[in-house]
C-alpha cells in the first residue's frame, strides 16, 4: 500500500483492518448503536474513548507491516508484545549476504545520562564510521567464508553484528501501534528507534485520521 525509506531499511504498509468507523461501531454495541459513517458526534466519541483511556475499541482495527531495520532497534522494537503477532527472516534458514547499518554521523556519549546520546558527533567522526565500516565489513566477510567451508547458518550466523538489518512482518493492534509510538518518539528514546516509529506513525495517521489523532500524544 505504501513504502517508506528509513535508515537503509524501510516500513512498507502492507494492508490494515477497519478504520475509525470500527472503533466507533465497537464503542456504540454496547448500546445495540451503530453508525454507518463517521459524524462529528463519532468523532467526539473517539476522543472521549482515547481521552479516559476506554481501549478496548481501538484493539479491534488491525495494521500488518513488513520491516527491514538493524537488529539492535528491532530488539528495542520487540519489547512491544502486547497486541502484536511477528514473525521474522531466520538467519537459520537464508544465507544471503548480510547487510549492515551504518551510520554517517556517530554521536557522542552524554556524560549526564546513563543511557541515550548528545545529538552531536564524537570528534573523530570519520574515524568512528571507518571502524564501524570495517568491523561490519570483515563481520560479514567471516561469515561467507564459513558458509564456503560449509559450517551450517545457523553456526555462521554468530559473527554477525548488532548492526545487521533483519525483516519482520508484524501485525498489530491500532492500541497496540499508538502505546509504541507514543514511547518511541518521545525525545528520550534513541534516535534510530525514532525514525522507524515516525514512519509508522505516518501511515496510521493516513489510514485512521480520528482515531490516530486521538490516540498519538507526541
Amino acid at each position: 500500500m505504501s513504502k517508506s525509506i528509513v535508515l537503509g531499511g524501510f516500513v512498507e504498509l502492507l494492508e490494515t483492518f477497519g478504520n475509525d468507523l470500527t472503533v466507533v461501531n465497537a464503542a456504540r454495541v454496547s448500546f445495540n448503536k451503530e453508525s454507518t459513517e463517521i459524524t462529528d458526534r463519532d468523532s467526539k466519541l473517539i476522543h472521549y474513548l482515547a481521552d479516559n483511556n476506554h481501549v478496548t475499541p481501538f484493539f479491534h482495527p488491525q495494521i500488518r507491516l513488513r520491516l527491514k531495520m538493524p537488529i539492535f532497534v528491532a530488539r528495542e522494537w520487540y519489547r512491544h508484545q502486547i497486541g502484536f503477532a511477528r514473525n521474522e527472516v531466520s538467519r537459520r534458514y537464508v544465507d544471503y549476504k548480510a547487510e549492515c547499518y551504518l551510520p554517517h554521523l556517530v554521536r557522542a556519549r552524554d556524560a549526564k545520562l546513563k543511557q541515550g546520546s548528545k545529538s552531536e558527533a564524537v570528534v573523530e567522526n570519520t574515524l568512528a564510521v571507518s571502524l564501524i565500516q570495517d568491523i561490519n565489513d570483515r563481520a560479514t566477510e567471516t561469515y561467507e567464508q564459513l558458509l564456503e567451508m560449509g559450517v551450517a547458518p545457523e553456526v555462521a550466523r554468530t559473527v554477525l553484528p548488532q548492526g545487521m538489518y533483519t525483516e519482520f512482518i508484524e501485525t498489530g493492534s491500532l492500541a497496540a501501534y499508538a502505546r509504541l509510538c507514543n514511547l518511541r518518539l518521545d525525545p528520550s528514546a534513541q534516535w534510530e528507534i525514532r525514525q522507524y516509529a515516525d514512519a509508522v506513525c505516518t501511515m496510521i495517521s493516513a489510514a485512521f485520521p480520528v482515531s490516530w489523532k486521538a490516540l498519538c500524544r507526541v
